[in-house]
């Protein structure tokens, strides 16, 4: 008996309920801590049964679905389902924040988004919230540190997972297919993961401590365990290694590839290594300048405070070592603002632009002014090394980067002028907090959090969302959709 073939919509739900398995073991998976903290055995109520309920959904999608034969996805309707899966997985892991009874729908939402986008904003009190539920945050960030897509769709397929894989996001394969790739970021991550965590308990944290910082570092996430951050610790050791890991979380994972392999020279010419280095460099030294021309901090101190937020801005991690932003001189407040809008790597665990983007577009401008004064019958083709290999850069690349560019900055200004206008802040204090949010960085002055009104919580999350797939995964998804349902209503009237 042949099967019938599943296509179209019915498929996406059908690959949704596979999904809804995987998250709710995602849910149940930080319980493990109540083996360490027998005390805590009452925070099961609020993450079994929604895990077990997302389980039980997706057996139940599974059984409904058996006898089918899956076809491949049509053109857009891989972004569809990224689009439907980060949306599901916010959502359903917003429930056992809502069961604490702690939290309504926007504050869960938004911690959730703000872990899944590896952003690091809160509204949970870290001073009062238990181990599993600190936990489970860093977990959601390790999830979306790795990418949602790879975690989830490695571990059912490949059939299709490279398409949504990029489609999330990451345009570069490590390997010719989402399996062989997916083992090589999770074991380099893992690796990050662990030495990062060794390194902070031989420094002197506790071991839970050590384990989330490190998870959230590597995911260039920003939760932590204490309301200072790492300033809690007052260690140059422990900030050394947390600049460490934030740098090998902002950079391409193909890179990593590449330096393990001992493809040194090919990572040092990545255009990104190089715009990162070389913006790294002239941030700190300006931030260093900056904070002793306007305090009477000490070389070593400005260097330190300079070079930890500036990297944690750029790198999209949002750790601090400072108790607060709103006292800081405007030079180094606005270079932080522009860290956090520039970003790391295309293909690693930050936000913001991307060092490929704003390398590309510093490139097209020298490239637009050489063009000018050369022979006009001269024609040159333009180059750029990405992961050690020469690439033609054409008119269409450069458009598409600076339409890329100008949309972010067309958001980030409407996103400015809410937060502005629901706070009654600065329009740089709601600059500052809203580039934090769509870079998926999490520095913050104060405008988010706990008590913030809800049209700025629900912002802030339209913002991690939309920064965390890049605009234009969600464009084509809700294109897609309208074309679809005005295709099925003229059909449906026509027959």
């Amino acid at each position: 008996m042949d099967k019938k073939s599943l296509r179209g919509y019915p498929l996406i739900v059908s690959y949704l309920g596979l999904f809804s398995i995987l998250i709710g073991m995602i849910i149940i998976f930080p319980l493990i801590m109540v083996v360490f903290y027998p005390e805590e055995i009452n925070q099961i109520v609020y993450f079994l049964p929604t895990g077990l309920t997302l389980i039980l959904f997706g057996l139940i999608s599974k059984f409904l679905f058996r006898g089918f034969e899956k076809e491949r996805l049509e053109r857009h309707q891989d972004t569809i389902l990224v689009v439907l899966l980060w949306i599901f997985a916010i959502f359903a892991s917003a429930i056992p924040f809502i069961l604490t009874g702690n939290y309504n729908l926007a504050q869960a939402v938004f911690e959730t988004s703000s872990g899944y986008s590896t952003t690091g904003l809160t509204v949970v009190d870290v001073t009062q919230a238990s181990h599993v539920f600190l936990f489970y945050r860093s977990v959601l960030q390790f999830v979306g540190g790795a990418g949602l897509v790879l975690v989830l769709t490695a571990t059912i397929s490949d059939k299709f997972g490279m398409r949504m894989y990029n489609a999330e996001g990451h345009p570069d394969k490590l390997m010719p297919n989402l399996i062989r790739s997916g083992r090589y970021i999770l074991a380099i991550y893992l690796g990050y993961v662990f030495v990062g965590t060794i390194l902070y308990i031989i420094f002197g944290m506790t071991p839970f401590d050590a384990i989330n910082h490190s998870i959230c570092a590597v995911a260039t996430g920003g939760f932590s365990t204490k309301a200072q951050s790492i300033g809690y610790y007052q260690s140059v050791p422990i900030e050394i290694v947390t600049i460490f890991l934030m740098i090998a979380g902002g950079t391409n994972f193909f890179v990593h590839l590449l330096i393990i392999t001992g493809k040194w020279k090919s990572a040092l010419k990545h255009i990104e290594t190089k715009s990162f280095f070389i913006i790294a460099i002239i941030g700190v030294a300006i931030s260093t300048l900056s904070i002793i021309g306007y305090t009477n901090e000490t070389f070593g101190q400005s260097l330190r405070i300079g070079a930890f937020h500036f990297i944690s801005a750029l790198t999209g991690t949002g750790y601090q070592i400072m108790p607060s932003f709103t006292s800081l001189n405007a030079v180094f407040f606005g270079l932080i603002i522009i860290g956090m809008i520039m970003g790391a790597g295309i293909g690693s665990t930050c936000g913001g632009l991307k060092q490929y983007r704003v390398g590309l577009g510093i490139k097209s401008i020298y490239w637009s002014f050489a063009d000018r004064v050369t022979h006009k019958n001269v024609i040159k083709k333009h180059f750029i090394n990405r992961l050690g290999n020469k690439m033609i850069v054409t008119v269409n690349d450069i458009a598409e980067n600076y339409a890329f560019i100008l949309v972010y900055l067309i958001f980030l200004m409407i996103g400015t002028v809410i937060f502005s206008i629901y706070t009654g802040e600065s329009m740089q204090f709601a600059l500052f907090e809203f580039a934090s949010a769509l870079g998926t960085v999490g520095l913050s002055v104060g405008i988010t959090g706990y008590t913030a009104h809800p049209v700025i919580l629900w912002t802030s999350t339209i913002g991690m969302f939309l920064g965390r797939l890049e605009f234009y995964v969600f464009f084509i998804a809700i294109s897609k959709i309208i074309i679809d349902a005005k295709r099925q209503i003229k059909h449906s009237l026509e027959h």
